[in-house]
């Protein structure tokens, strides 16, 4: 089997060693089936599609609605190195996965509209199919309504007409939208379970993502709902499309 290829941009060793981790776990791939360049750290290398069966895209620290002077360097370096791959992948229709961040780079790709309208702060949520989701091959095992962690101060509040939504929910309208027929994209994490968020909560305390006296409510928003279907997602995507 060709590997899949996770495309990562966490700078904190720990929650970036342990998201790889949850992907390992959740898609059923062991280390040498899923590699994993961190971007955050130098430039993307070459990438020849035909080296993989498929691409994986985790969250990370950057906003695509950010002002472009308050960028970093390293920002702009990846933003740049994501538009120039997914003019490829979606050329092609190629087998491709964005949780969170992947949403913003796929939405910034396809002309969405992505600001801080929708931000969810970190917790879990309800999600709902829609009509086509209920027929689309990574959701079909999935009940209507599912639960999903979520967290991110930016989301698409436009798709464009490219794309086709997939999921939504009450406080968040785009949660997971496909382009083609195999590019994917999710606002929530299908790769997290309980352990995973926590360390996330624990390393971005600092980020943004919650208030400093907030830290014991958000740890207890993320047990309030037992998330049980979404890593079914990263499996789905493996079996469909592993070669």
């Amino acid at each position: 089997m060709k590997p899949f290829l996770l495309l990562a941009t966490r700078a904190e060793d720990v929650p970036a060693d342990e998201e790889y981790e949850l992907f390992l776990r959740y898609s059923g791939l062991d280390r040498r089936d899923l590699v994993r360049v961190r971007l955050e750290a130098g430039p993307m290398p070459e990438i020849d599609l035909d080296d993989y069966s498929g691409i994986f895209v985790g969250g990370g620290p950057f906003n695509a609605s950010d002002p472009d002077e308050k960028k970093s360097a390293v920002q702009h370096r990846v933003e740049a190195e994501f538009g120039a791959l997914l003019d490829r992948v979606v050329a092609e229709d190629f087998p491709f996965l964005g949780a969170c961040y992947g949403i913003g780079t796929l939405g910034v790709h396809q002309g969405a509209v992505i600001d801080r309208t929708h931000a969810e702060p970190i917790s879990v949520v309800e999600v709902s199919r829609t009509v086509v989701g209920a027929d689309d091959p990574l959701l079909a095992g999935l009940p209507d309504q599912f639960t999903a962690f979520v967290g991110h101060k930016e989301a698409v509040t436009v798709l464009p007409p490219t794309a086709t939504l997939l999921a939504t929910s009450a406080a968040c309208p785009v949660q997971m939208f496909r382009v083609g027929q195999h590019v994917y994209a999710t606002q929530f994490h299908p790769e997290l379970d309980v352990e995973g968020i926590t360390t996330r909560i624990h390393a971005y305390a600092d980020y943004g993502y919650f208030a400093a006296d907030e830290k014991h409510l958000t740890l207890e928003a993320v047990r309030r709902l037992p998330v049980t279907h979404t890593g079914s997602i990263l499996r789905r995507f493996v079996e469909r499309y592993a070669r």
